[in-house]
């Protein structure tokens, strides 16, 4: 109880009151409880807890349910103050950035003119691509890139070294812009590479987290150095960040580039705006009814126009790189499954695009979410009559 009572203490910090942070607390511990549980665990005054819950879930960190009794579950920890600890890590990066160029600059000033310029290896573009082929082919653990359509294009033709260097089992990592997803340039690349998305468009490729090549495309020159330089460190580190806030894409790899590339854009827009658009319909609109396919049309996806395989094709590939979930057709219950690793609602508004889209289609349907926090999300879509799937 003491350490509830600790952390309770600790979340004011994070912009929470009281009453809020006691929730968030008993919440976190509890699972999903009724809003009486909630005031027994957490020991709000039960003419608080309605309007904690409420502050709650317009800070993005708490949800409730549609039912009576009221059922409120917490927002994964990890999720519900993402943006906050982000913000202190780009403080804390902004601060190391400053250190590091101050002793640069100090390291600099006590060294002979022209010394620094021996830490780099330049290379004139007709030099790079082979460069590239041969470092590729002496990679000893693992091969990370960043890149833009100048980059993949060169990497594209070390295909028969990229081949080689999978067989020996070399992590290979690769981030590449969402407008090369599903290009021609983008298939030709061989089968099992780890690939994901980011705005961030570089030509950076590290090798075995010791060498680097940078390329301009601007002009095809490059400049080899290695990772204990200054820069060398901080391209190490700034891939492993890139990586991890990338968008997986594995399973767009046999998707035509304009499927692929709507598939990223319902994913921005749900992403950025969807779970919050659930969210304010459910509150603010009299019948509860959420119709996030006029929501998808208004942003440039036409739902309603496609073809039930092409809705399910959809759904499953942005469950699969949002929460790692996957939708199925139960013919025997007649019903739809979608399951997440994920909980905390990440998987409810691709659930109510399918909804949408079938009940658009005179389908009724009824909605069962399940939630826990150990195994995921489950979502079960009852549908009125037998669902003719597609071959």
């Amino acid at each position: 109880m003491v350490k509830g009572q600790d952390l309770a203490v600790s979340l004011e910090e994070f912009g929470l009151s009281k009453y809020e942070a006691q929730a968030y607390v008993a919440l976190i511990t509890k699972g999903t409880i009724s809003a009486g549980e909630l005031a027994y665990y957490s020991n709000l005054p039960r003419t608080k807890v309605y309007p904690t819950l409420l502050k709650l879930e317009k800070k993005k960190i708490a949800m409730l349910s549609k039912s009576k009794p009221i059922m409120c579950t917490a927002i994964a920890p990890e999720d519900a103050f993402d943006e906050i600890i982000e913000e202190q890590i780009n403080k804390v990066n902004a601060m190391n950035s400053l250190i590091t160029k101050l002793k640069q600059l100090s390291e600099d000033s006590k060294k002979a003119r022209g010394s620094e310029e021996q830490r780099y290896f330049h290379l004139a573009a007709n030099y790079v691509f082979k460069q590239l082929q041969t470092m590729v082919e002496g990679s000893k653990t693992s091969v990370h890139v960043v890149i833009d359509s100048w980059g993949l294009n060169l990497l594209s033709q070390c295909k028969e070294a990229l081949l080689h260097a999978m067989r020996k089992n070399i992590d290979i990592k690769m981030v590449i812009p969402p407008n090369l997803v599903g290009s021609e340039t983008f298939r030709e690349l061989p089968a099992g590479i780890k690939i994901k998305t980011s705005d961030i468009a570089q030509n950076i490729f590290i090798f075995d987290d010791s060498e680097i090549l940078m390329i301009n495309s601007n002009n095809g020159k490059g400049a080899i150095f290695h990772s204990n330089d200054v820069l060398g460190t901080n391209q190490v580190k700034s891939f492993d960040q890139i990586w991890k806030n990338s968008i997986k894409i594995s399973n767009l790899s046999d998707m035509t580039k304009s499927e692929a590339q709507e598939t990223l854009k319902a994913v921005q827009i749900i992403t950025q705006n969807g779970l919050g658009y659930v969210l304010n319909s459910i509150i603010n609109s009299k019948s509860k009814a959420v119709d996030i396919v006029n929501f998808l049309n208004k942003s440039g996806i036409d739902v309603e126009s496609k073809t039930l395989d092409e809705i399910i094709s959809l759904v499953n590939s942005t469950l699969d790189i949002t929460c790692s979930g996957h939708l199925r057709y139960d013919s025997n219950a007649n019903h739809f499954v979608i399951e997440s690793k994920l909980n905390s609602g990440h998987s409810i508004p691709w659930a109510l695009v399918l909804e949408g889209y079938l009940n658009k289609k005179g389908i009724k349907t009824k909605m069962i979410y399940n939630d826990h926090v150990h195994t995921g999300e489950r979502i079960h879509i009852k549908v009125d009559s037998k669902i003719s799937m597609p071959t």
